[in-house]
């Protein structure tokens, strides 16, 4: 039988908050606890390296440029790694299209393509009640003409839709017309928005990791409160400072839903992890509002409370689905999720980047 306790463990964009969040999850795995953990990242986030939660980070360059196969393939190669977990979505986007020498679990190239794009998804599951009304603008509309948003009524959303636009990026909850034509002047390097009916319900994510079609491991939250929040535009700054996990049947339902929907549309078989995005309507009812592509940062709040879904994810890669443990997990009422800033500061004497293709490792 494999020993499991010495994996070598891939994860990409390893100083993000979410890839950190993987790891401590699969650390708090008795099967994966001792694994070796190997991280990837362009390594803007000077604390992501200097925390030491990885035996090794190497420096890579950004998926969109041509030295990216190579490194990473470079990196797989010389630290003979077992299996890989794709976080950031360009990342993701690019691994769908490609083979690389590390196994990894991922959605089909059709619904990463659909799901990534904003504009793509709304598109997909327009008239199936699933999402919110919406229209695609240029900025110079905006700015020049008396645009009336898609559901006549204010406010609404406006924002960037980008893909792999994350974190409330150009996003602003605008209360009349000025607001929204001030929103595209002030933001000059999108050159199209997203304007959106304005959903004032509950806020929530579900994870829904999926093998070859089948649904095997489920994991919902409510966000409650945004770290900065009142300091961001859209209220939204990415990354919650308190939620709760929960179970609800509703946001499962219109979630897998959507998933099914859109691979109907693609012909293709569902496989890998999503975090759909949805929010109430002004009657309660759960719409989607994004499709991401990988874990989201509180993925270690499912761990800490038994829902442990990065093992569930690599035991799947591995194909020993029988380790997967139960589809749903019951939490208590009363549970929360609280978060402060991510962890305390860092004291460093010096800390000087690798070049591109070496690795800042997890005792200096």
């Amino acid at each position: 039988m494999r020993d499991l306790s010495k994996l070598r463990i891939l994860v990409t964009g390893a100083c993000g908050v979410t890839s950190r969040s993987v790891v401590r999850s699969l650390k708090l795995s008795t099967h994966f606890g001792d694994a070796m953990f190997i991280g990837t990242d362009i390594c803007d986030n000077l604390y992501g390296i200097a925390e030491g939660l990885y035996d090794a980070i190497y420096r890579v360059p950004h998926s969109t440029d041509d030295r990216y196969a190579d490194t990473i393939n470079g990196v797989c190669e010389r630290e003979r790694i077992d299996l890989a977990i794709v976080i950031p979505e360009l990342e993701v986007l690019y691994w769908s299209r490609h083979q690389m020498r590390a196994p990894c679990l991922l959605p089909p190239e059709k619904f990463c393509n659909i799901a990534g794009s904003k504009v793509l998804l709304y598109r997909a599951l327009e008239g199936s009640g699933a999402v919110p009304r919406f229209d695609v603008v240029q900025r110079e509309t905006l700015v020049a003409t008396g645009f009336v948003p898609p559901s006549s009524e204010w406010p609404c959303w406006i924002r960037d839709h980008g893909v792999g636009s994350t974190s409330g990026r150009g996003s602003l909850l605008a209360a009349n017309l000025d607001e929204l034509r001030a929103w595209a002047v002030l933001n000059p390097k999108i050159e199209s928005f997203m304007v959106s009916e304005f959903l004032p319900g509950r806020n929530f994510a579900c994870h829904l990791l999926y093998h070859e079609g089948k649904l095997i491991k489920t994991g919902i939250y409510e966000r409650l409160a945004y770290f900065m929040g009142r300091i961001a535009p859209s209220g939204i700054s990415g990354n919650i400072s308190q939620g709760r996990l929960l179970n609800d049947t509703r946001i499962l339902d219109a979630s897998k839903s959507a998933v099914e929907m859109i691979c109907r549309q693609t012909d293709e078989t569902m496989s890998g992890l999503v975090a759909v995005d949805l929010r109430e309507d002004k009657h309660g009812n759960p719409m989607i509002t994004e499709i991401n592509l990988r874990h989201v940062a509180c993925t270690s709040a499912f761990a800490s409370a038994g829902n442990n879904l990065a093992e569930a994810q690599v035991f799947a890669t591995l194909d020993m689905l029988d380790r997967v443990g139960a589809l749903n997990h019951s939490y208590p009422p009363d549970n929360y999720i609280l978060r402060d800033i991510d962890g305390p500061a860092l004291w460093v004497s010096q800390l000087e980047l690798p070049p591109i293709g070496s690795a800042v490792t997890g005792s200096q």
